[in-house]
């Protein structure tokens, strides 16, 4: 089977920190461009960040920058997103997406079933 699992969401207060793991079995992501989502209360799901597959280029989206690291290890087929500084317009369900090219580039072949990030005082 071709799966993605997200995990390490939660419930967390303002300027704290959660790191959000995808996990890839079925077929391995070392050629795979790997992508975060977010769909927040408006129900629109937006990119966040995204990491190549061959350089290892790492891309965000202007409102985490210096908040927010995508990292991989290719060893453990596996992607994090590590989170800090949080805010309460953080506060979404976030999704892991692998497309098999080398650039963060669309469609995306496989997605996760979503991990809910929840930020609140």
């Amino acid at each position: 089977q071709v799966q993605l699992v997200e995990s390490g969401g939660g419930s967390v207060q303002p300027g704290g920190s959660l790191k959000l793991s995808c996990v890839a079995s079925g077929f391995t992501l070392e050629h795979y461009a790997v992508g975060w989502f977010r769909q927040g209360p408006e129900n629109i799901r937006d990119a966040v960040s995204c990491i190549s597959s061959s350089e290892g280029r790492t891309y965000y989206v202007g409102s985490v920058k210096g908040r927010f690291t995508i990292s991989r290890d290719k060893a453990k087929n596996t992607v994090y997103l590590q989170m800090n500084s949080l805010k309460p317009e953080d506060t979404a369900v976030y999704y892991c997406a692998a497309v098999g090219k080398s650039l963060c580039e669309g469609p995306y072949d496989y997605w996760g079933q979503g991990t809910q990030v929840t930020v609140s005082s």
